[in-house]
């Protein structure tokens, strides 16, 4: 979180690269569909079915990021 605006507006938002990260995955999913990268993945993965889509290239990110599409939650 930081603060972000200027004098007399000031905002707080979530900036930085897992705000980036986020965007580029929901940019690279088709509709209805969410991609989670392998650390999220490694968070919830007892919680979820996902399947390994493999890495993806994403803008502003120098290494591929390996992605997973989640199917559903566990009962």
């Amino acid at each position: 979180m930081g603060a972000i605006g200027f004098e007399g507006r000031r905002d707080y938002g979530a900036i930085g690269p897992v705000t980036n990260l986020s965007a580029r995955l929901c940019g690279e999913a088709s509709a209805g569909q969410v991609l989670i990268s392998q650390r999220v993945y490694g968070k919830v993965e007892e919680r979820i079915e996902a399947e390994h889509v493999g890495e993806l290239t994403l803008k502003g990110l120098s290494k591929p990021v390996p992605a997973y599409n989640v199917l559903k939650l566990r009962g």
